[in-house]
């Protein structure tokens, strides 16, 4: 695997001995503090040699009890119920931000200003003028800086990539992708913080909306202009705590049609009102000399179809499956066939940030960095803009 691809090139690579710790505080304890303890945790095995070794000094969160426990059995040293006090010690150098999408500003931009490298969930802000600031933070003081769209690790993913910047596609006309899941299609599932607009910032949009935007700019380029309906289904939801019913101020579904700048249209779709769909991102990209289409749910295979291929009697789409040793991101787990997780793609998006600090390589273009995620925040206001005024919205960075 070539340094291309986002791995550090293991052409006379030192032993994992050699290889420098990188302390890692994280802030958020739940889905996202398991998925990145996970890959902390596998790194130095797995992928080997590895940039370096993850040290996991010190986690993060407001339930002490809860905290606690996830610093047990993560491996963390210690916990912390201020985030404050944890970016205080000079072992942590990588901040991991997995915190709601409320707690994405103040605490990236205090580390980064403590002169730590920092990774944050997405969606990075819950606006554009929040991911702004955050963008400014970090570049100011000139830390390294990710935010966490994982898919763009995905080895299907990078395969299409590959073959779209080789121009195997032609000139692309067409991408089309969906997010649905299915999870509050229940009026009874009780209000969360995903359902507020005051600490999501957005519902469906930001949420699963916020992926398939990484995945058109990463894929096929910048948005020119959008429109685009938003639905909030169930406006009120049971309070957590049993107490009455409490007001959903985020979209639960939206659609939008965008032109990008080199010609092609497209359209996006999140939802989370959708029986029978659990994860289920797909994307469809149309091109002069052939079509890609992946699903999310069909993680180690990617469809393709080329226009020229021969013989034309069984020309049609046909299922790659993704899991060959020169597939992107397969050198270091299992013989073909043997097939990879969503989890391994946290594993992959980290070994390319750790690749970056240790060797001052740029995240970006194949890791997202913060202004991606800023650029990601201003297609999101954007689709809300869209949405409340009826009007066709121009995208300016």
């Amino acid at each position: 695997m070539s340094d291309e691809v986002g791995f550090v090139n293991m052409a006379g690579a030192k032993a994992a001995g050699d290889a420098p710790g990188i302390g890692v505080g994280m802030l958020g304890y739940a889905f996202m503090g398991k998925a990145h303890s996970n890959a902390f945790k596998t790194i130095p095995y797995m992928i080997y040699p590895p940039p370096a070794i993850p040290k996991l000094i010190g986690i993060a969160g407001r339930d002490e009890e809860a905290v606690k426990e996830a610093a047990k059995r993560y491996g963390y040293a210690s916990y912390y119920t201020d985030w404050r006090e944890m970016l205080k010690d000079d072992r942590i150098q990588l901040f991991d931000n997995g915190g709601p999408n409320i707690a994405h500003a103040d605490p990236s931009i205090a580390a980064a200003q403590a002169g730590k490298h920092v990774l944050c969930e997405k969606p990075l802000a819950r606006n554009a003028k929040e991911a702004a600031a955050m963008l400014e933070a970090v570049t100011k003081v000139g830390v390294k800086h990710m935010t966490a769209f994982n898919y763009r690790f995905v080895p299907a993913i990078r395969l299409a990539k590959d073959l779209i910047d080789a121009g195997k596609l032609g000139e692309i006309y067409h991408f089309r992708a969906v997010y649905l899941q299915e999870w509050i299609v229940d009026p009874s599932f009780p209000m969360t913080w995903r359902f507020d607009k005051e600490t999501a910032g957005s519902g469906a949009l930001g949420d699963l909306g916020a992926h398939i935007i990484d995945l058109a700019r990463f894929l096929v380029g910048e948005p020119r202009q959008i429109t685009a309906l938003t639905k909030t289904f169930i406006k009120e939801r049971p309070a957590a705590d049993g107490d009455g019913l409490e007001k959903v101020t985020v979209d639960d579904a939206f659609v939008s049609t965008v032109e990008f700048e080199n010609g092609a249209i497209g359209s996006l779709e999140a939802s989370r009102f959708c029986p029978g769909r659990k994860n289920g991102q797909i994307f469809e990209i149309n091109g002069s000399k052939g079509s890609l289409r992946f699903n999310l749910e069909r993680f180690n295979e990617l469809e393709v179809f080329w226009k020229d291929e021969q013989p034309k009697e069984t020309q049609g789409f046909h299922s790659v499956l993704v899991s060959e040793s020169y597939h992107p991101f397969w050198e270091h787990w299992w013989p073909q066939g043997h097939i990879i997780g969503w989890e391994h793609t946290f594993v992959h998006e980290i070994t390319h940030l750790l690749d970056c600090i240790v060797n001052d390589k740029p995240v970006a273009p194949f890791g997202a960095d913060f202004e991606d995620g800023y650029k990601n925040a201003v297609i999101c206001d954007a689709i809300l803009e869209s949405a409340e005024s009826g009007r066709r919205i121009a995208i300016q960075y």
